[in-house]
């Protein structure tokens, strides 16, 4: 029997890409998709949420309702996973990265707001609500930055690296 893709049979490559071609795949995965599947914990236990997303480097943000179930189990507990993901049409397109940090809520106030509100395209929603360009939203931004990633890539078996890849955010006397 003729098979697809020869080089997914057998056991998976043990070998770890380099840190800037792992970073270059990660960033692109995260260029190329705007949804996500949010996960936190709160009183009523977990919530998986799907949200638009924009990112910023390693950097994942939305906006959301102050009051929205997610809100609230975040301010119960600000650990997250996020789950970003391409199509999956078989096995050898499997390309996806399950995100882990604390997620920061940012007011307008909140210095850190103006570094990360540029990134986040808004004029979009508002043309699809007929909303005025003039009145950009208000309300909370919500950044995850990584902590670590576990980024799964099956084409990269063809090139002898592992599927499964790992990467944490450098310490600050890593840098």
């Amino acid at each position: 029997m003729p098979v697809t893709n020869p080089w997914l049979a057998g056991p998976a490559p043990q070998q770890r890409l380099g840190r800037e071609r792992l970073e270059e795949r990660i960033l692109n995965l995260l260029s190329s998709q705007n949804m996500c599947v949010l996960a936190t914990a709160g009183q009523d236990g977990p919530l998986a949420t799907p949200v638009r997303y924009f990112h910023l480097d390693f950097a994942l943000m939305f906006t959301t309702a102050a009051g929205s179930p997610k809100m609230r189990n975040l301010a119960a507990d600000p650990r997250v996973s996020v789950g970003v993901f391409a199509p999956l049409v078989g096995q050898a397109s499997s390309r996806g990265a399950q995100i882990f940090g604390r997620a920061r809520v940012l007011n307008e106030d909140d210095p850190d707001f103006a570094h990360y509100w540029p990134a986040v395209r808004w004029q979009s929603d508002h043309v699809e609500r007929s909303r005025s360009l003039d009145e950009p939203p208000s309300g909370p931004l919500v950044v995850v930055e990584a902590d670590r990633i576990v980024y799964t890539e099956h084409w990269l078996r063809r090139e002898g690296f592992a599927p499964r890849q790992f990467w944490r955010r450098p310490k600050p006397t890593d840098a």
